[in-house]
């Protein structure tokens, strides 16, 4: 089925519609010597047409709601972006345990780590297999498309298969930060500091995957300043795959 999905488009600098061309990096971001613009775009009235797990346009809604009359339309608040890329989703799901809900009286909802993880003792496989699964939502609901990892690929089993079976996008990491930021890696790709450029993993290029991230901001500045805990959707290859109350 055809969905658009409406909301103002706030795009990096290199991945605005039609730079998935010759001339740009593997992020679709502009390489040195190519005339692609070098500021950020925005569509105030912006939209996205995906058929099935692909990109078919980018532009204003208008324009696409005229292009695919009979398709379904998702109107978001905020501000519509690329989906984001996490630089360490290994220590976040092997070195951090994920609550139950269950266990919320108990160890509350946030990510345990250091000391306090250390309280819980030897955790049993099952037990870290719905943790690692309970961070991979977590991670979705920050925006989060894609993972990286050295090689493209995660050798531990719990790890790999959960990240297999939510469907993100599994991606090296040329490029990742050497020094963290704070204590500890956190949920909110936006925590080492990056711009939106530097935070998202892929442009919207028409037949590219459709991977979406929507955040209740009135533009980039205000996304930067409060972070992708204001997430209140995420598209992964076109699945509605988070959706804030």
């Amino acid at each position: 089925m055809l969905t658009i999905h409406a909301a103002p488009l706030v795009l990096p600098a290199g991945a605005a519609p039609g730079t998935d061309s010759p001339g740009t990096d593997a992020l679709g971001m502009d390489s040195p010597g190519t005339d692609a613009p070098g500021t950020d775009t925005a569509v105030a009235d912006g939209a996205v047409l995906v058929d099935g797990d692909r990109i078919t346009a980018v532009g204003p809604y208008e324009e696409l709601a005229e292009e695919a009359p009979g398709a379904r339309v998702r109107r978001w608040p905020g501000v519509l972006t690329p989906g984001l890329r996490q630089w360490h989703p290994l220590w976040l799901l092997r070195h951090c345990y994920h609550p139950d809900p269950r266990e919320a009286d108990e160890l509350g909802e946030e990510p345990l780590w250091g000391e306090k993880l250390a309280t819980l003792g030897d955790l049993t496989e099952t037990r870290w297999s719905g943790s690692v699964r309970r961070g991979v939502q977590r991670m979705l609901r920050y925006g989060t498309t894609a993972v990286a990892s050295p090689g493209a690929r995660f050798r531990d089993p719990l790890v790999a298969t959960a990240v297999a079976r939510s469907g993100l996008a599994v991606v090296g990491t040329t490029g990742a930060p050497g020094t963290l930021l704070g204590e500890r890696p956190d949920l909110d790709p936006f925590a080492e500091g990056y711009d939106l450029r530097g935070t998202v993993h892929a442009p919207l290029s028409v037949g590219g995957r459709a991977d979406l991230a929507v955040f209740d901001v009135p533009d980039e500045t205000a996304l930067r300043e409060r972070g992708a805990v204001t997430c209140v959707a995420t598209v992964l290859a076109g699945r509605l795959v988070y959706r804030a109350r």
